[in-house]
C-alpha cells in the first residue's frame, strides 16, 4: 500500500489493480452486471474488503440514471409512533439495494420545508412522509418533483398508506359514552389538511348521541401543547369528566395536568389517547389507546415505495388500516 492510499478512501481502480482486472470489470461486479463469472467476483469482493473499499450508491444511481435511495421525512423524533414507522419502513426496505436516507423536521409543530427539500436535494428515488403538514396541494406539487408515499394521512393523487382515523376517534368516543360519560372534551391538534380527521369523527359522534361536541385545540402535537390544553379544561367550573385526545402525547400532558391538580384518573377523570405509544403502555400510566398499527404502516409505506419505484406507471396506492382501541386502566364509569 502506497502512501497515498494511507490519506484517502479505496476506489474502484485500486481494487482493480489489486486483482489485475479492469476498473470496468469492478464495476460490473458491484453492479451485479451480466457477464462477470462467480470466480472474480468473489476475487473482486474479497479485495475490496481488504483494501475497505466500500461503493458509492450515489454514483452507482447516476450510471444507472436511476435513484434508488429512499428517503424518510419525520414529523417528531420524540413521539415514539414515529420510531414505530421508522422501524416498520426498515423491515420493508432490502437492505442491499436502497438506501434509507432520514430526516426530521426542525420544528415544534412539524412545518419545516427544509425538511423534505433536504430528501429532494439529496437526490433520492422517493420519499415516504410521515406526515406531512403542508396542504394537500403542497403535497401534490412536491410529487411532481420526487414520488412520495403519504403516512397516517390520505391524500389524494398521492400513494397514501394510512388508519382509519374517523372510525378510531369513534371508537374511542363510543367506549366513554358506555361508560356512562357525557362531558367528554376533546384535545385536539392545530388545523391542518387532513389532520382534523379525528376531531370531526368526535364531534359527529357526540352530536348522534344527543350531546355538544367539547373541543379545546392545542398550539402544536408535543406533550407540554397537551397539558397546557387540559390544564385550561380542568380549570373551568363544570370540568369534564372523561377527555379524548388526538394523540397519545396529549394524553400524557392532560395526564400530567389532572394529577397537579389532585385528580386522579380514572377516579376522577377518564383518559383516552391515540397512537398505542409504547410509554401508554407503560404499567402504572395504563392508558386506554387507539392503535393506529404504527409499525405496520411503516412497512406497508416502505413496500409501497419499492413498488413505485419498481413501477412509476403504477396506479396510486390507498392503503386504509383499521384501526382498534386497547382498553386498560385509564377509563372507568362515570360517577
Amino acid at each position: 500500500m502506497g502512501p497515498d492510499r494511507q490519506l484517502r478512501p479505496a476506489t474502484q481502480s485500486d481494487v482493480a489493480r489489486e486483482v489485475g482486472v479492469s476498473r470496468t470489470l469492478v464495476s460490473f461486479a458491484f453492479r451485479d452486471t451480466p457477464g462477470v463469472s462467480d470466480e472474480t467476483k468473489q476475487a473482486i469482493f474479497d479485495a475490496a474488503k481488504r483494501l475497505g473499499y466500500r461503493p458509492n450508491a450515489a454514483a452507482a444511481d447516476l450510471a444507472r440514471k436511476h435513484r434508488s435511495a429512499v428517503g424518510l421525512y419525520l414529523m417528531d423524533i420524540h413521539n415514539e409512533v414515529y420510531a414505530d414507522i421508522l422501524s416498520g419502513v426498515r423491515m420493508a426496505l432490502p437492505q442491499a439495494r436502497n438506501r434509507l436516507i432520514l430526516s426530521v423536521s426542525r420544528s415544534v409543530d412539524g412545518v419545516d420545508p427544509g425538511a423534505v427539500e433536504s430528501l429532494i436535494e439529496a437526490r433520492v428515488g422517493i420519499i415516504i412522509a410521515a406526515t406531512l403538514l403542508d396542504s394537500d396541494e403542497r403535497v401534490r406539487e412536491l410529487a411532481k418533483i420526487v414520488p412520495i408515499v403519504s403516512v397516517a394521512r390520505p391524500v389524494a393523487g398521492v400513494d397514501s398508506v394510512y388508519s382509519d382515523d374517523e372510525a378510531g376517534a369513534r371508537a374511542a368516543t363510543e367506549h366513554l359514552l358506555s361508560l356512562g360519560h357525557t362531558r367528554i372534551a376533546h384535545l385536539a391538534g392545530p388545523d391542518y389538511d387532513g389532520h382534523t380527521v379525528r376531531q370531526r369523527s368526535y364531534e359527529k359522534t357526540m352530536r348522534d348521541a344527543g350531546l355538544v361536541p367539547w373541543t379545546v385545540p392545542a398550539h402544536d402535537f408535543t406533550q407540554d401543547a397537551g397539558q397546557r390544553a387540559a390544564a385550561e379544561l380542568l380549570e373551568s367550573a363544570d370540568r369534564p369528566t372523561a377527555i379524548f385526545t388526538h394523540n397519545d402525547q396529549f394524553a400524557l400532558g392532560a395526564r400530567e395536568a389532572a394529577y397537579a391538580r389532585g385528580l386522579a384518573i380514572p377516579g376522577d377523570l377518564s383518559l383516552v389517547g391515540y397512537d398505542n405509544s409504547r410509554t401508554g403502555r407503560l404499567h402504572g400510566i395504563d392508558l386506554t389507546s387507539v392503535d393506529l398499527h404504527a409499525m405496520q404502516l411503516g412497512s406497508t409505506a416502505g413496500a409501497v415505495a419499492m413498488e413505485r419505484l419498481n413501477d412509476p406507471d403504477a396506479p396510486m396506492a390507498d392503503k386504509r388500516l383499521t384501526p382498534e382501541l386497547v382498553v386498560r386502566n385509564s377509563t372507568a364509569p362515570a360517577k
